[in-house]
Protein backbone atom coordinates (compact mmCIF):
# COMPACT_ATOMS: atom_id res chain seq x y z
CA UNK A 1 0.00 0.00 0.00
CA UNK A 2 1.44 3.40 -0.94
CA UNK A 3 1.59 6.41 1.38
CA UNK A 4 -1.50 8.10 -0.05
CA UNK A 5 -3.53 4.94 0.39
CA UNK A 6 -2.36 4.69 4.00
CA UNK A 7 -3.31 8.29 4.65
CA UNK A 8 -6.75 7.69 3.15
CA UNK A 9 -7.22 4.59 5.30
CA UNK A 10 -6.24 6.49 8.44
CA UNK A 11 -8.60 9.34 7.56
CA UNK A 12 -11.50 6.95 6.95
CA UNK A 13 -10.70 5.17 10.21
CA UNK A 14 -10.89 8.41 12.24
CA UNK A 15 -13.92 9.65 10.30
CA UNK A 16 -15.83 6.68 11.70
CA UNK A 17 -15.16 7.77 15.31
CA UNK A 18 -17.42 9.97 17.42
CA UNK A 19 -14.49 12.24 18.22
CA UNK A 20 -10.79 12.07 19.11
CA UNK A 21 -8.38 13.96 21.33
CA UNK A 22 -4.85 14.00 19.93
CA UNK A 23 -1.91 14.05 22.36
CA UNK A 24 -0.19 16.94 20.63
CA UNK A 25 3.42 18.09 20.98
CA UNK A 26 3.74 20.05 17.74
CA UNK A 27 6.26 17.55 16.41
CA UNK A 28 5.77 16.01 12.99
CA UNK A 29 4.13 12.76 14.21
CA UNK A 30 1.44 14.29 16.39
CA UNK A 31 0.93 17.11 13.87
CA UNK A 32 0.17 14.59 11.12
CA UNK A 33 -2.28 12.75 13.39
CA UNK A 34 -3.91 16.09 14.22
CA UNK A 35 -4.10 17.07 10.54
CA UNK A 36 -5.69 13.74 9.56
CA UNK A 37 -8.11 13.93 12.51
CA UNK A 38 -9.12 17.50 11.67
CA UNK A 39 -9.52 16.53 8.01
CA UNK A 40 -11.75 13.61 9.03
CA UNK A 41 -13.73 15.06 11.93
CA UNK A 42 -13.55 18.84 11.87
CA UNK A 43 -14.52 20.27 15.26
CA UNK A 44 -14.93 16.77 16.72
CA UNK A 45 -11.14 16.50 16.71
CA UNK A 46 -9.16 18.25 19.46
CA UNK A 47 -5.40 18.67 19.86
CA UNK A 48 -4.21 18.71 23.48
CA UNK A 49 -0.79 19.72 24.74
CA UNK A 50 0.32 18.78 28.25
CA UNK A 51 2.31 21.51 29.97
CA UNK A 52 4.97 20.50 32.50
CA UNK A 53 8.51 21.33 33.61
CA UNK A 54 9.95 18.99 30.98
CA UNK A 55 8.38 20.83 28.03
CA UNK A 56 10.52 23.75 26.78
CA UNK A 57 8.63 27.02 26.51
CA UNK A 58 9.71 27.28 22.86
CA UNK A 59 8.10 23.91 22.13
CA UNK A 60 4.85 24.98 23.79
CA UNK A 61 4.78 28.10 21.63
CA UNK A 62 5.48 25.93 18.59
CA UNK A 63 2.64 23.55 19.45
CA UNK A 64 0.21 26.46 19.69
CA UNK A 65 1.40 27.83 16.36
CA UNK A 66 1.15 24.49 14.54
CA UNK A 67 -2.32 23.78 15.95
CA UNK A 68 -3.41 27.15 14.56
CA UNK A 69 -1.79 26.29 11.24
CA UNK A 70 -3.76 23.03 11.07
CA UNK A 71 -6.97 24.74 12.18
CA UNK A 72 -7.78 22.11 14.80
CA UNK A 73 -9.45 22.89 18.14
CA UNK A 74 -6.69 23.26 20.72
CA UNK A 75 -6.60 22.84 24.49
CA UNK A 76 -3.94 22.46 27.15
CA UNK A 77 -3.61 20.54 30.41
CA UNK A 78 -1.04 21.11 33.15
CA UNK A 79 0.63 18.50 35.32
CA UNK A 80 4.03 17.87 36.93
CA UNK A 81 6.20 14.81 36.41
CA UNK A 82 8.24 16.03 39.39
CA UNK A 83 5.35 15.03 41.65
CA UNK A 84 6.38 11.43 40.98
CA UNK A 85 9.23 9.91 42.98
CA UNK A 86 9.59 7.22 40.31
CA UNK A 87 10.06 9.83 37.59
CA UNK A 88 12.53 11.93 39.58
CA UNK A 89 14.59 8.83 40.31
CA UNK A 90 15.37 8.69 36.56
CA UNK A 91 15.84 4.97 36.15
CA UNK A 92 15.44 2.92 32.97
CA UNK A 93 11.66 3.43 33.08
CA UNK A 94 11.63 7.23 33.33
CA UNK A 95 9.92 7.57 29.94
CA UNK A 96 7.31 5.04 31.01
CA UNK A 97 6.42 7.09 34.10
CA UNK A 98 6.39 10.32 32.09
CA UNK A 99 4.20 8.95 29.32
CA UNK A 100 1.83 7.35 31.83
CA UNK A 101 1.26 10.68 33.61
CA UNK A 102 1.05 12.68 30.40
CA UNK A 103 -1.46 10.35 28.76
CA UNK A 104 -3.48 10.07 31.99
CA UNK A 105 -3.86 13.85 31.92
CA UNK A 106 -5.02 13.56 28.30
CA UNK A 107 -7.61 10.92 29.16
CA UNK A 108 -8.92 13.11 31.99
CA UNK A 109 -9.28 16.04 29.58
CA UNK A 110 -10.96 13.83 26.98
CA UNK A 111 -13.47 12.69 29.61
CA UNK A 112 -14.21 16.33 30.50
CA UNK A 113 -14.91 17.00 26.82
CA UNK A 114 -16.94 13.78 26.39
CA UNK A 115 -14.44 12.56 23.77
CA UNK A 116 -14.15 8.76 23.72
CA UNK A 117 -10.69 8.24 22.19
CA UNK A 118 -7.20 9.58 22.86
CA UNK A 119 -4.78 9.28 19.93
CA UNK A 120 -1.01 9.56 20.05
CA UNK A 121 1.69 9.95 17.40
CA UNK A 122 3.42 6.58 17.64
CA UNK A 123 4.38 5.60 14.10
CA UNK A 124 5.26 2.22 12.58
CA UNK A 125 9.01 2.88 12.89
CA UNK A 126 8.90 3.48 16.64
CA UNK A 127 8.54 -0.05 18.10
CA UNK A 128 11.88 -1.15 16.65
CA UNK A 129 13.70 2.11 17.40
CA UNK A 130 15.84 1.29 20.44
CA UNK A 131 14.89 1.62 24.11
CA UNK A 132 11.29 2.92 24.13
CA UNK A 133 9.65 2.23 27.53
CA UNK A 134 7.09 4.97 26.85
CA UNK A 135 5.38 2.69 24.35
CA UNK A 136 4.40 0.40 27.23
CA UNK A 137 2.36 3.25 28.72
CA UNK A 138 0.57 3.73 25.39
CA UNK A 139 -0.41 0.06 25.42
CA UNK A 140 -1.46 -0.02 29.08
CA UNK A 141 -3.65 3.08 28.85
CA UNK A 142 -5.11 1.93 25.53
CA UNK A 143 -4.32 5.09 23.60
CA UNK A 144 -4.95 4.68 19.87
CA UNK A 145 -2.03 5.13 17.46
CA UNK A 146 -3.45 5.61 13.95
CA UNK A 147 -0.02 5.90 12.31
CA UNK A 148 1.02 2.58 13.81
CA UNK A 149 -2.34 0.96 13.07
CA UNK A 150 -2.03 1.84 9.39
CA UNK A 151 1.68 0.97 9.10
CA UNK A 152 2.79 4.55 8.43
CA UNK A 153 6.56 4.77 8.93
CA UNK A 154 8.59 7.87 9.78
CA UNK A 155 9.54 8.78 6.22
CA UNK A 156 5.88 8.42 5.22
CA UNK A 157 4.83 10.63 8.15
CA UNK A 158 7.01 13.40 6.73
CA UNK A 159 5.60 12.82 3.25
CA UNK A 160 2.04 13.16 4.57
CA UNK A 161 3.06 16.31 6.47
CA UNK A 162 4.21 17.79 3.16
CA UNK A 163 0.92 16.76 1.56
CA UNK A 164 -0.85 18.78 4.25
CA UNK A 165 1.69 21.59 3.73
CA UNK A 166 2.72 21.47 7.39
CA UNK A 167 5.67 23.67 8.33
CA UNK A 168 7.00 20.93 10.64
CA UNK A 169 7.38 18.34 7.86
CA UNK A 170 11.17 18.32 8.24
CA UNK A 171 11.34 19.29 11.92
CA UNK A 172 13.94 17.25 13.85
CA UNK A 173 12.74 15.10 16.73
CA UNK A 174 12.64 16.93 20.07
CA UNK A 175 12.36 14.77 23.18
CA UNK A 176 11.41 16.24 26.56
CA UNK A 177 14.04 18.01 28.65
CA UNK A 178 14.47 15.09 31.06
CA UNK A 179 16.07 13.11 28.22
CA UNK A 180 19.11 15.38 28.63
CA UNK A 181 19.83 14.01 32.13
CA UNK A 182 21.77 10.71 32.30
CA UNK A 183 19.97 7.71 33.69
CA UNK A 184 20.48 7.46 37.44
CA UNK A 185 21.00 11.20 37.99
CA UNK A 186 17.91 12.67 39.66
CA UNK A 187 15.65 14.88 37.57
CA UNK A 188 15.23 18.22 39.31
CA UNK A 189 13.64 21.51 38.38
CA UNK A 190 17.05 23.24 38.52
CA UNK A 191 18.60 20.78 36.05
CA UNK A 192 15.65 21.03 33.68
CA UNK A 193 15.75 24.82 33.84
CA UNK A 194 19.45 25.17 33.09
CA UNK A 195 19.24 22.71 30.20
CA UNK A 196 16.33 24.67 28.71
CA UNK A 197 18.21 27.96 29.02
CA UNK A 198 21.38 26.45 27.54
CA UNK A 199 19.47 25.08 24.56
CA UNK A 200 17.84 28.47 24.08
CA UNK A 201 21.33 29.84 23.41
CA UNK A 202 21.95 27.19 20.74
CA UNK A 203 18.60 28.01 19.14
CA UNK A 204 19.47 31.72 19.17
CA UNK A 205 22.73 30.92 17.37
CA UNK A 206 20.77 29.17 14.62
CA UNK A 207 21.45 25.52 15.41
CA UNK A 208 18.66 23.18 14.35
CA UNK A 209 19.58 19.68 15.59
CA UNK A 210 21.01 19.85 19.08
CA UNK A 211 20.95 18.76 22.71
CA UNK A 212 22.64 19.99 25.88
CA UNK A 213 23.23 16.99 28.16
CA UNK A 214 23.55 17.77 31.88
CA UNK A 215 26.21 15.56 33.48
CA UNK A 216 25.91 17.09 36.96
CA UNK A 217 28.22 20.04 36.48
CA UNK A 218 29.30 19.30 32.91
CA UNK A 219 27.25 20.59 29.97
CA UNK A 220 27.83 18.34 26.95
CA UNK A 221 26.68 20.01 23.74
CA UNK A 222 25.63 17.82 20.82
CA UNK A 223 24.86 19.32 17.40
CA UNK A 224 24.07 17.74 14.05
CA UNK A 225 27.09 16.56 12.07
CA UNK A 226 26.56 19.24 9.44
CA UNK A 227 26.60 21.89 12.20
CA UNK A 228 29.81 20.82 13.95
CA UNK A 229 31.89 23.37 12.08
CA UNK A 230 29.63 26.17 13.33
CA UNK A 231 29.96 24.85 16.88
CA UNK A 232 33.75 25.16 16.60
CA UNK A 233 33.52 28.81 15.54
CA UNK A 234 35.49 30.86 18.08
CA UNK A 235 32.68 33.37 18.60
CA UNK A 236 30.29 30.55 19.48
CA UNK A 237 32.93 28.87 21.67
CA UNK A 238 33.24 32.07 23.70
CA UNK A 239 29.46 32.49 23.93
CA UNK A 240 28.96 28.89 25.01
CA UNK A 241 31.78 29.07 27.55
CA UNK A 242 30.59 32.31 29.11
CA UNK A 243 26.81 32.11 28.94
CA UNK A 244 26.27 28.39 29.54
CA UNK A 245 28.76 28.42 32.42
CA UNK A 246 26.72 31.24 33.97
CA UNK A 247 23.79 28.82 34.23
CA UNK A 248 25.59 26.76 36.88
CA UNK A 249 27.81 24.38 34.90
CA UNK A 250 31.45 23.86 35.92
CA UNK A 251 32.55 22.82 32.43
CA UNK A 252 31.08 23.16 28.93
CA UNK A 253 32.07 20.56 26.34
CA UNK A 254 31.30 19.79 22.71
CA UNK A 255 30.70 16.14 21.83
CA UNK A 256 32.68 15.49 18.65
CA UNK A 257 30.43 12.54 17.80
CA UNK A 258 27.69 15.11 17.19
CA UNK A 259 24.00 14.72 17.92
CA UNK A 260 22.82 11.18 18.76
CA UNK A 261 19.37 10.21 19.99
CA UNK A 262 19.34 8.59 23.40
CA UNK A 263 23.02 9.25 24.09
CA UNK A 264 22.39 9.24 27.85
CA UNK A 265 20.04 6.23 27.76
CA UNK A 266 21.03 2.86 29.28
CA UNK A 267 22.08 1.46 25.89
CA UNK A 268 24.26 4.45 25.07
CA UNK A 269 25.96 4.41 28.46
CA UNK A 270 27.67 1.17 27.43
CA UNK A 271 29.63 3.18 24.86
CA UNK A 272 32.83 4.59 26.33
CA UNK A 273 34.45 6.27 23.32
CA UNK A 274 33.00 9.76 23.83
CA UNK A 275 35.18 12.43 22.25
CA UNK A 276 34.79 15.96 23.57
CA UNK A 277 36.30 19.37 23.07
CA UNK A 278 36.33 21.30 26.34
CA UNK A 279 35.08 24.88 26.47
CA UNK A 280 36.86 25.87 29.75
CA UNK A 281 34.83 28.03 32.08
CA UNK A 282 37.65 29.66 34.02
Amino acid sequence: MDTEAKRTAAREDLAGRDGVLVAFSGGVDSSVVAAIAHDALGDDAVACTARSETLPAAELDEARRVADEIGIRYVEVTFSELDSDAFRRNDDDRCYHCRSMRLSAMFDKAADLAIPIVCDGTNASDPGDGHRPGLRAVDELDAYSPLLAHDIEKDEVREIARQYDLSVADKPSMACLSSRIPTGLAVTEDRLSRVERAERLLRTWGFEQFRVRDHDGIARIEVGEDELEAALDLDFVRAARDHIADLGFDHVTLDLHGYRTGSVSPAAEAETDILAADYPTD
